[in-house]
């Protein structure tokens, strides 16, 4: 019988040991942007740069672990996605499933719980199937909590957050004298997942791309030009040792 191996060997590695003399922001979340022109710059198809992405994605989800962050979320499929080249998608669309196929026992033995946010109702069933078995696998750990943003678009989720809030006007379960921004918060796709601290942006663009919206409005944002399936637990680390250098002042002084 073959034994499961950890993430990680008892003795971390020193320089995750220098990373946690501070404090490791709570939620981080992830543009994994650079794939296709990953794949372009080797002469490659770009479907290839999205299968080499997932092992960037292992990478990170076990840094994450080990530095005890507590949530990590990453922008997987956006609304926006679908307008690329109908085999592109579907190559990504197979991703979750193989993905899962080849870590999901890992993820279980470390502990991780795995969540999805987005419009799921619109994905394929090959898609929301294995996510939904994972979901339901994982729901009893308490590590990380590993979210997959899948069919996901800020304007989207604000829409459908205020749809929500009007049918619970209409049903007289909500008034108006009790809107505020806690209540729209319950409504959006991230009911009770902390806001993020850090947002991390591969592939060299500066700009949000229809990314939680709502919730980065305080987080700290870290733009690198590393591709994401190059992107690896160093250029991890020296994104939080830069959030770790930031005053976080949430508009006092």
């Amino acid at each position: 019988m073959s034994m499961k191996i950890p993430f990680f060997k008892s003795k971390q590695p020193e320089k995750f040991n220098q990373a946690s003399d501070e404090k490791v922001p709570d939620h981080i979340a992830i543009i994994m942007d650079g794939n296709g022109r990953w794949a372009q710059k080797r002469g490659m198809p770009r479907f290839l740069g999205h299968k080499e992405g997932v092992t960037a994605v292992m990478k990170i989800v076990k840094a994450a672990s080990q530095l005890k962050v507590k949530t990590l979320t990453l922008y997987t499929f956006s609304t926006e996605n679908w307008k690329r080249p109908k085999a592109e998608v579907d190559f990504i669309l197979k991703l979750p499933k193989q993905f899962l196929h080849m870590y999901l026992p890992d993820l279980v033995y470390n502990n991780v719980r795995i969540g999805t946010i987005g419009d799921m109702e619109k994905l394929p069933d090959h898609v929301c199937e294995p996510l939904q078995y994972a979901v339901d696998r994982t729901k009893d750990n308490d590590g990380l909590q590993l979210n997959f943003a899948l069919n996901y678009g800020g304007r989207d989720e604000i829409l459908h957050a205020m749809k929500s809030m009007f049918q619970d006007m209409n049903d007289k379960s909500l008034s108006m004298d009790e809107l505020d921004e806690q209540q729209f918060a319950k409504h959006l796709y991230t009911a009770g997942i902390p806001e993020p601290d850090l947002l991390i942006r591969t592939g060299g663009e500066k700009r949000l791309s229809n990314f939680l919206l709502w919730q980065l409005a305080y987080a700290e944002l870290v733009f690198t030009d590393v591709l994401w399936p190059d992107f690896s637990e160093d250029e991890f680390l020296l994104a939080i040792k830069e959030y770790q250098q930031r005053q976080r002042r949430y508009g006092g002084i």
